[in-house]
């Protein structure tokens, strides 16, 4: 489905919002012996349709993606958001420079400059999201649908096209 470059617009800066503050995502990869979601820190650089994720060429999930680009990256705060993308590769020093802070040290165990350090980049394809705003009443309206009941919500979720 083609999306318009106003709706493609409003569809990414929706997503912005709705992401915006979460630290932490789950990157889903696709192996051999099925799905594998695993947690990674997200980048604050402003969402614009790409995600950005650093981590090592000797791990497994960079091993996956070179193998199967489709991904999927789970957000949880203060709505559901599930975005479903291709994985590019990168190597790109002055990007992870760019990227680098001292936490990153400590968990991937080398320095900004380490010849083994890789960018992640998912351009987004679709967004599917669920605003929590008020908990209550959605959990109330995901009863009523499992139990058969009528609820006046028809819409718990939303899914946008980004590309």
């Amino acid at each position: 489905m083609m999306s318009t470059p106003v709706a493609n617009h409003e569809a990414i800066e929706k997503v912005r919002d709705l992401i915006q503050g979460i630290d932490n995502a789950m990157l889903t990869t696709m192996t051999s012996q099925g799905l594998v979601s695993r947690p990674m820190k997200t980048q604050e650089v402003e969402f614009d349709g790409d995600l950005w994720f650093l981590t090592k060429k000797d791990t497994n999930k960079y091993q996956e993606m070179l193998k199967h680009p489709a991904v999927n990256v789970a957000y949880v705060g203060k709505s559901y958001v599930s975005i479903r993308g291709e994985a590019e590769l990168l190597q790109d020093p002055s990007k992870v420079k760019e990227f680098w802070n001292a936490a990153y040290e400590k968990l991937l165990e080398v320095p900004y400059d380490d010849p083994s350090l890789i960018l992640i980049k998912i351009k987004a394809e679709t967004a599917e999201y669920w605003e929590t705003g008020n908990k209550t009443k959605m959990v109330k309206t995901l009863f009523e649908r499992l139990t058969g009941k009528e609820s006046e919500e028809t819409d718990l979720n939303k899914t946008v096209d980004l590309d």
